[in-house]
């Protein structure tokens, strides 16, 4: 939000995309990430708020601005002192504005100001306070959405009222899962070969996959310790940002270099490869040396009629 695209280094090709295409793409990306989370306006940079629908540079600066002189925003509608803030941009932004702890609890959601009127009408006809509504699950599976329908607010409109009023400020994103670092293992000298440790997958190549175990260096499986099948490309695999279990095969602290497997059974300082055209390596290994002598004594006849051919000569 604060850096220009075409600043940031992010590889050889990065100057082959249109830089326009690219700074407008980045710009509606993070718009619509604001705006499905929303942005509390009393803690908010001026980069961020400008990112909110409705909202300038110029009015996100302002709002900066009166939040700086005057103190923290106390409610939504004290929006509308801010300098250039009228009411059709108050009508675009208020809804993506959050006030916590504020005067109003129904500033701290995404129900738009315009829809106050439906949720004091939802806690005068059952006889409950404002506040003792917001996040009562038990309560609100009870309202029935028709009954507070009207010519400004339709079924899919108050809908949604309830659904944020069960979860007010709920986080739109799904579940984020996170590897677990082992307790104790902070740095590559902290690793042991034989170690089953669970990590993020952090970048995958041609020759393998790189894999965050918590120690400040990442570790390489590579494809061919990725699983027991022949892999021709490690991302049939894995991807960036899978979680992943992991065995340590080999340490080199000097070197910085971390040797991992994804198939647990490996011991490490084995021949762990897996099977290839039906033969293990081991097997493949076997037959050279068993196909050696016979390249050695062809060698060695070869050489003894060059011997008798430069003895013949030389008589």
């Amino acid at each position: 939000m604060k850096i220009d695209p075409k600043s940031i280094g992010v590889g050889q090709y990065q100057h082959d995309v249109s830089q326009t295409m690219l700074a407008k793409r980045l710009d509606a990306v993070v718009e619509d990430c604001v705006n499905a989370v929303g942005v509390d306006v009393n803690t908010a940079s001026a980069a961020l708020l400008t990112r909110v629908a409705g909202l300038s540079s110029t009015l996100a600066q302002n709002i900066v601005d009166y939040r700086d002189e005057n103190g923290r925003f106390e409610a939504r509608t004290t929006l509308k002192k801010v300098a250039r803030l009228g009411p059709k941009a108050f009508e675009q932004c208020a809804g993506f504005l959050r006030i916590m702890d504020g005067k109003n609890p129904l500033d701290a959601s995404s129900v738009h100001p315009e829809a106050y009127p439906v949720v004091k009408t939802m806690a005068e006809k059952t006889g409950r306070a404002l506040k003792s509504i917001i996040g009562d699950t038990a309560f609100l599976r009870t309202v029935n959405a028709v009954d507070y329908t009207d010519d400004t607010f339709g079924l899919p409109t108050v809908t949604d009222i309830i659904r944020e009023l069960d979860k007010p400020g709920r986080d739109p994103r799904p579940e984020f899962k996170t590897a677990t670092f082992a307790e104790g293992v902070n740095t590559i000298n902290d690793l042991e070969p034989g170690m089953v440790l669970e990590g993020v997958v952090s970048n995958v190549a041609n020759f393998g996959a790189f894999v965050d175990i918590g120690v400040h260096q990442d570790g390489l499986v590579h494809i061919s310790a990725l699983t027991d099948k022949f892999v021709a490309d490690p991302r049939e695999v894995v991807k960036a940002g899978d979680i992943v279990k992991v065995k340590v095969m080999e340490v080199d602290a000097n070197r910085k270099r971390i040797g991992l497997s994804m198939r647990l059974s490996d011991e490490p300082g084995a021949d762990n490869r897996p099977a290839r055209g039906g033969k293990t390596s081991r097997d493949n290994r076997g037959s050279q040396r068993q196909r050696a002598p016979r390249q050695e004594s062809g060698n060695s006849a070869m050489g003894g009629a060059f011997a008798a051919a430069f003895a013949k000569a030389k008589k």
